[in-house]
């Protein structure tokens, strides 16, 4: 027997006063955000690249992903493995090497699908003047390779990446910092990402967010964490701001 899907939801929350598409700049998360990765290129790198730098077989399974970053699931990838620090510490540079380039040498197999109304949320932004930039967990190559794949990169001048930071909130205030270079050094700055961590990074950083639940965390999820606005989808933001007007 056939059996038809629940009809998709459209949730919003928007807090008083904050107009959330009236931004100067904006932060976006990749995975989850803006795309979904249907391979396993990237994430098969961290052991690809363990595995042919030191000549270990480390499994990333049970390691949390979701709002982490690149630097950070190494580091508790080993940890899980009982690997200490002064082990793996010396070859992290070309492990962080060898990553990217196991995901450049595998571009044409990456699969990416580009989430419900970001394109069209880009475009939005983009004609009402704001700076568009992304803030990931991603190393930077590895980022600017699944946005172009996905065919997004015209829409970005500038990126805070994990190359350089472990902690998500670091490198949300290094994006930050080139996006008030861009816009100005009183740019009203907006994070969006689909994660507590998004909403935890931006909060650190004297920001708000915009949270969409199209990742693994649901909207009572993300809502729980004070963003200043909570969307099912960016389509859905987009078509209740069309009613709204």
């Amino acid at each position: 027997m056939q059996t038809t899907p629940p009809a998709h939801e459209a949730r919003i929350s928007v807090q008083p006063g904050f107009a959330w598409d009236a931004q100067d700049a904006y932060i976006f998360d990749i995975d989850g955000t803006l795309m979904r990765s249907q391979d396993r290129i990237h994430f098969n790198s961290f052991a690809v690249a363990i595995r042919q730098v030191m000549g270990l077989e480390i499994s990333f399974a049970g390691v949390p992903l979701a709002g982490s970053t690149d630097t950070a699931i190494l580091r508790d990838g080993f940890e899980l493995a009982g690997i200490p620090p002064e082990t793996y510490t010396p070859h992290l540079d070309r492990i962080l090497q060898c990553m990217r380039d196991e995901v450049a040498n595998r571009r044409a197999e990456l699969d990416m699908a580009v989430m419900p109304g970001v394109e069209d949320t880009l475009r939005h932004l983009a004609g009402r003047g704001a700076v568009l930039g992304v803030g990931t967990g991603n190393l930077e190559a590895i980022g600017w390779i699944k946005i172009e794949v996905a065919g997004l990169r015209h829409w970005f001048r500038f990126g805070g990446f994990s190359d350089r930071f472990v902690n998500r909130a670091h490198l949300i205030g290094d994006a930050a910092a080139q996006a008030q270079r861009l816009a100005g050094s009183q740019a009203r700055i907006c994070v969006v990402g689909d994660t507590p961590r998004d909403i935890d990074a931006a909060h650190a950083n004297g920001l708000p967010a915009l949270a969409v639940a199209t990742g693994h965390y649901s909207f009572e999820e993300l809502e729980q964490h004070r963003p200043a606005v909570c969307a099912s989808t960016l389509a859905d933001l987009l078509a209740h701001n069309g009613s709204a007007m």
